[in-house]
């Protein structure tokens, strides 16, 4: 059987006595687009650092296809890219200048580097802005620089840390299209850390960490579904109170999140008229909607979503 592209064994990791990563395993077969999701604190940039040969894991193994992040670093730094969530490009040098002493750094040189850079350039569709310095760039092209410089060694596993941080949502969906022609075009599996729920369901398949360990992982779609029936969802001025009285007189189990009351139910339209008819004068805004990641995390850690 050929190797996974990423493997991760009871992986555990401490910052002193903080323990970030605590028996943490999956595995992806490539190519494909990997999702670690997670509030902050919840152990994905830990994980990001070890698959990326910077930290060595307490207990367990990580390797990437096939080779071991410990045993191994250097084979490999050989088959990976990595674009960590702070820039790396210099603002006042131009996208070609970039490219061709990220080029030096791994001993291209010429013609060849030229060619790979324009190649690159032509594929990220950044060949009319080669000779503008980065600092005219904004955000959503100058990830588009990082990822492209990283790809001049044709990495065949692709690191990405919070890949989105600071891009408005257009950008945002740019730069998704851009890791999906990686993934169908040039077979790159691409694994990101990510706290963005919307980013998060673009992907293939998720892994979701909170306080280091693994609470949910499938595909957006199944992890989804896991969650029966539909979400009904009140907003009020005192949820609490509410709450409490929607389960007395109406039976069904509620809960309080973010200042909100949601209800599970196989018929949600049917229990929303009830809830309308009977709580209407306290009732902000009443909604139906399907389960979301959010709903998913909310399942499986009993709190609500919260990136801080």
């Amino acid at each position: 059987m050929e190797n996974s592209a990423v493997e991760v064994s009871d992986v555990s990791f401490k910052y002193g006595d903080r323990i970030a990563l605590s028996g943490v395993s999956f595995s992806v077969q490539g190519p494909a687009i990997l999702g670690m999701l997670g509030p902050n604190g919840g152990g994905k940039s830990t994980l990001f650092k070890i698959l990326a040969t910077l930290n060595q894991p307490l207990t367990g193994s990580a390797s990437v296809l096939g080779f071991d992040v410990v045993k191994e670093r250097n084979s490999v730094r050989k088959v990976i890219g990595v674009v960590f969530q702070h820039p790396s490009l210099d603002k006042k040098l131009t996208i070609f200048e970039n490219m061709k002493h990220q080029g030096h750094l791994y001993g291209l040189q010429g013609a060849k580097l030229r060619a790979k850079i324009e190649e690159l350039l032509k594929s990220f569709e950044l060949a009319d802005r080669a000779d503008d310095a980065v600092s005219t760039l904004s955000g959503g092209l100058a990830r588009r620089v990082e990822i492209a410089k990283c790809m001049l060694t044709s990495p065949r596993v692709l690191l990405l840390d919070e890949p989105s941080t600071g891009l408005d949502p257009g950008a945002r969906r740019d730069l998704s299209n851009q890791l999906s022609r990686l993934k169908n075009e040039s077979g790159v599996t691409v694994l990101m850390t990510t706290h963005l729920l919307d980013e998060a369901d673009g992907c293939d398949t998720l892994v979701v960490l909170d306080k280091g360990t693994v609470v949910a992982r499938g595909t957006p779609r199944d992890l989804k579904s896991s969650i029966e029936g539909e979400i009904v969802r009140i907003e009020c001025d005192n949820p609490a109170n509410l709450r409490d009285q929607v389960l007395s007189e109406l039976g069904v189990k509620t809960q309080v999140v973010d200042h909100s009351i949601l209800v599970r139910s196989k018929e949600a339209e049917a229990l929303a008229l009830r809830i309308k008819e009977r709580f209407d004068d306290r009732i902000n805004l009443l909604s139906i909607g399907k389960p979301t990641l959010e709903d998913v995390f909310h399942e499986k850690t009993g709190r609500a979503w919260s990136i801080d």
